[in-house]
Parts: structure tokens; C-alpha cells; sequence
């Protein structure tokens, strides 16, 4: 499983998230303690929001501890939110393309989770695609092919609905394949503007995820681990939950699907 963080708030550098805590998204690509895998060490990718409407990303291969560029680049760049993810494969290749996170216009998309029998539904996802969301795939992640469907199903209208629509389309695939579903998904995905999250499976596993706020509620770092090594000071949101950060502060909404 991979581990994530993402951020939004007053700008601040990538570091205060990604480096510099005790338990921050660095340390945990090499000593994670709620996820099935302890290294994460399959690539790394950070997206952040400036001052373009699409955000800037960094995406490599390298262990996120042993890259250099990875700590340059986050102790000088500041931002107002940003999606930072370490990846440990579920069993695609190790590629940049695959490196979370994926970025299709002003939208920014990762995931940590897996998804049943996805070489046998992948290429029903993949043909349902428009034209200009299919050549925009570069990757052969379950979890690009989900950002992509998310899109097709009108992820700028309605995100809540459209990554309902997409784990739905997925469930009816794996079963019209012969199949339990099977789908273990936590994800952030932001439109440069809102911080959304989803923590959701179909068996009672979830991966996990939390939310620390500013006094006000009007800051967060949402991680799949808290960034801190005694958790102080954050709370972790429940199973099947949809998570809205904007400007009126945090919203933890129930999430189900069709």
C-alpha cells in the first residue's frame, strides 16, 4: 500500500509536510506503520498549485529517501496545496508514468488502495474513455484509470458523484467478470481550489486516513498517517467517508455507492 499527504492552507514550504515532521511523508516511504507495506519505495510524485490554474508535478522511480532533487525542490518551493504521494506497486511496473500523483488539466488525482481483477475490467475502463481522456493516459495504474473515469463522469460537476460512479462501474465490471468486488480505495484530488479525500472499500479494510486542522478549521493536512510520531492532534476519519476542504473549513460526509 502507499502513503500519502496532502495539504491546504496559507502557502507554506513542501518540507514542513513532505521532510521536516518526525513521522513526515519521507520517513514513512521507508518506515510505514499502518499500511500492509513498510517501504514504499516504488517511485514518489508531488503536485502543487501557483500561479497557473494546472499544478506543477515531479514525478520519479528513485526511493523518495535517496533523491536528492525530491529535497531541494521541497525546501525551496512554497504552495497552498499540494498532493504528495510514495508508492509501493499493487503490481504494475515501476515507471514515472505510474508515479502518483496524475494530473489532467486543473485537476490532480492519488490514490492508496487496490483494485480486484484489474487486468480483466482494465480495458472496458479504457474504451469507455473519450477520445481526449484516453490519449491523455500515459500510465497502466488502476488508479490512472480511475482519475480518468472520474473525469468522464463529470469529476468538475460533481466530484462526490462521479468517484461514487466510477467505484460503481467498477463493482459492476469485476462481477460481470465472475468476480467478488473487490475495491480498497483512499484518495485526494483537488481542482486547484477545494482539497477532496475518499476513504471507502467494499470489505471492511479500508486503508487508513487522517486530518489534522488549524484552531480556525480552515487549515488541514489530510495523510494516510499522521505526520506526527505520537498522532497528537489528529483524528482519524471513519470508514466509507467523503472529506471536503475548502474555504468554510472541513466537511466529513458518509460515502456509499450504487
Amino acid at each position: 500500500m502507499c502513503r500519502w499527504a496532502a495539504y491546504l492552507g496559507p502557502p507554506i514550504l513542501l518540507e514542513d509536510v513532505v521532510l521536516q515532521p518526525r513521522h513526515s511523508l519521507i520517513q514513512q516511504s521507508h518506515r510505514a506503520v499502518e499500511s500492509k507495506t513498510e517501504v514504499n519505495a516504488d517511485g514518489f510524485g508531488i503536485a502543487w498549485y501557483g500561479e497557473h490554474d494546472q499544478p506543477g508535478l515531479y514525478r520519479d522511480i528513485l526511493p523518495a529517501w535517496s533523491d536528492y532533487n525530491l529535497r531541494n525542490l521541497v525546501h525551496h518551493v512554497r504552495s497552498r496545496l499540494f498532493l504528495a504521494h510514495v508508492r509501493a506497486s499493487t503490481g504494475t511496473e515501476t515507471s514515472r508514468p505510474n508515479c502518483h500523483p496524475f494530473v489532467h488539466g486543473n485537476w490532480s488525482f492519488m490514490h492508496n488502495g487496490a483494485v480486484g481483477q484489474f487486468d480483466t475490467i482494465r480495458r472496458n475502463l479504457d474504451t469507455a474513455l473519450s477520445d481526449d481522456l484516453y490519449q491523455s493516459r500515459t500510465g497502466t495504474t488502476d488508479s490512472e484509470a480511475m482519475f480518468l473515469t472520474a473525469l468522464q463522469l463529470g469529476l468538475d460537476r460533481d466530484p462526490r458523484s462521479a468517484i461514487a460512479d466510477t467505484l460503481s462501474r467498477i463493482v459492476a465490471l469485476q462481477r460481470d467478470a465472475g468476480a467478488e468486488p473487490y475495491i480498497r480505495f483512499t484518495a485526494a484530488f483537488s481542482d486547484g481550489q477545494a482539497l477532496y479525500a475518499v476513504r471507502f472499500a467494499t470489505d471492511d479494510h479500508p486503508p487508513s486516513l487522517y486530518y489534522e486542522t488549524s484552531a480556525e478549521g480552515t487549515v488541514a493536512t489530510l495523510a494516510s498517517e499522521p505526520t506526527e510520531a505520537d498522532g497528537q492532534g489528529w483524528t482519524k476519519i471513519p470508514p466509507n467517508s467523503f472529506v471536503v476542504l475548502a474555504d468554510g473549513g472541513l466537511d466529513v460526509q458518509p460515502f456509499t455507492i450504487g
